[in-house]
C-alpha cells in the first residue's frame, strides 16, 4: 500500500525529472535556433513554419532521447539531498528497510519507462516525417534519393525478382527478371527490358517480354510486347528511404521487419537495432535509477559532489557504451540485440552490484 512517504519520494522525484528535463530542453532549443538561425533567414521560414514543422517534434525527439539521463540527474539530486538531511537515517531507525525505501523510486522509473516507451513508439515516429523532411529540405538541403540500381527481392516462397535499375520518380526499371522455383528447382523465368507500375488498377506492365518454362529438360518460350501482371511488390520496396526506421511506430516497425525478412532481403540490421533500442532506450531509466539512488543514499562530508562524480562517470561510460556498440552493429553485421541488451545487462548487475553493498 503506499504511505505518505512513497508519495512524497515520488513527488520529489518526478518534480526533479521533469524540472531538469525543461531546463536542459530550452537550453538545447536556444542552442539549436542560434545554429540554425541563418538557414532559417535564408530560406525566409515565418516562424509559425518554424515552431509547427520543426520544434514542435524536436523537443519530444530530444527530450525523448535523453529521458533516462534526466532521471539519473533525478534520482542523485533528491537521494543526496533525502540523505543530506538525514531523511534516509530517519526512515532506516523508523524501522524501513532500505530495499522498502527503493519501492517508489522504482515505481517513478517504470512510469518514466512507460511514458518513454509510449512517445518513442507512437508520438515521435509520427513528428520525425515532418522533422527529417523539414532538416533535409531548409538545413541540410538534401535531395531524395530516387534511384536504386541491382535490386533483388524474394516476393514469394516461390519467386525471386531482380532490377538492374529503377527510378522512384518515374516508377520505370530496366532489365527485369522473376525466377519461379520449386522445391529449389527453376520452373520458370521470365524477364523483360523495361517495367513499370500502373497504380490505377495496382498492376506491373512488363514491356518486351519473354518467359521460359521449364519441364525436365525440355523448355517452352513465349514472347511478347506487353503483360500486366499482379505481383506482390510496390514502387516503395526499391528505394531506400533515409531513416526510414525512425518514421515507423514500433508495430509498423516490427511488421514491416518480419515481412522483409520473410521475402529473403538483407540490410534489415538498421531496422533491428532502432525495434530494440525502443525497448532498451526507455529501460536505461529503470537501471540509472537503481544505480543513482544507490550511490547518493549514504550522508557523506562534502554534500553530493563525490556521489554525482561517481554517478556522472558511470553514466557516461553506459551512454558511451549504448552509442558505440549500435555501430559495431551495421558495420560489422553483429546481432542488433547485442548491441543493446549487453550494456543494459552489464550495467543493471552493477547496479544491483551497488545495491548490495549500500548502506542498510
Amino acid at each position: 500500500m503506499f504511505k505518505k512517504i512513497d508519495l512524497y519520494i515520488i513527488k520529489k522525484f518526478l518534480g526533479a525529472y521533469f524540472l531538469t528535463m525543461l531546463l536542459i530542453i530550452v537550453v538545447a532549443i536556444v542552442i539549436d535556433i542560434t545554429e540554425k538561425m541563418d538557414d532559417f533567414y535564408n530560406e525566409r521560414l515565418g516562424l509559425e513554419t518554424i515552431i509547427k514543422d520543426y520544434y514542435i517534434h524536436f523537443v519530444p525527439y530530444y527530450a525523448n532521447l535523453f529521458s533516462s539521463v534526466f532521471t539519473f540527474i533525478s534520482a542523485i539530486f533528491v537521494t543526496s539531498k533525502m540523505a543530506g538531511n538525514t531523511e534516509i537515517i530517519a526512515m532506516l531507525a523508523g524501522g524501513i528497510n532500505y530495499k522498502r525505501i527503493l519501492v517508489p523510486y522504482l515505481l517513478s522509473a517504470c512510469l518514466i519507462f512507460v511514458l518513454s516507451f509510449y512517445i518513442g513508439s507512437e508520438i515521435i515516429p509520427k513528428g520525425n516525417i515532418k522533422r527529417i523532411a523539414f532538416e533535409a529540405q531548409y538545413i541540410d538541403h538534401k535531395k531524395v534519393e530516387t534511384n536504386q540500381s541491382n535490386i533483388q527481392i524474394k516476393i514469394s516462397p516461390e519467386a525471386t525478382i531482380y532490377l538492374e535499375h529503377y527510378s522512384r520518380n518515374t516508377q520505370q526499371g530496366t532489365r527485369f527478371s522473376m525466377d519461379v522455383f520449386d522445391n529449389k528447382h527453376l520452373v520458370s523465368r521470365t524477364t523483360a527490358s523495361r517495367i513499370n507500375y500502373e497504380p490505377s488498377d495496382s498492376t506491373w506492365v512488363l514491356h518486351h517480354y519473354q518467359t521460359r518454362t521449364f519441364s525436365g529438360i525440355r523448355q517452352e518460350v513465349s514472347v511478347g510486347d506487353t503483360i500486366r501482371l499482379h505481383l506482390p511488390m510496390e514502387p516503395t520496396d526499391f528505394v531506400n528511404i533515409e531513416n526510414h526506421q525512425d518514421q515507423m511506430t514500433t508495430s509498423e516497425l516490427k511488421t514491416y521487419i518480419d515481412h522483409e525478412t520473410a521475402r529473403g532481403r538483407g540490410g534489415l540490421n538498421a531496422y533491428k537495432l532502432e525495434y530494440h533500442k525502443r525497448f532498451g532506450m526507455p529501460f536505461m531509466a529503470i537501471i540509472l535509477t537503481l544505480i543513482g539512488v544507490t550511490l547518493s543514499s549514504k550522508k557523506v562530508r562534502g554534500g553530493m559532489g563525490l556521489n554525482l562524480l561517481i554517478g556522472v562517470a558511470l553514466s557516461v561510460i553506459y551512454i558511451i557504451l549504448m552509442i558505440v556498440a549500435p555501430s559495431f552493429t551495421i558495420q560489422a553485421g553483429i546481432n542488433p540485440a547485442y548491441a543493446v541488451w549487453v550494456p543494459n545487462t552489464i550495467f543493471l548487475c552493477i547496479g544491483l552490484y551497488l545495491y548490495r553493498i549500500a548502506p542498510k
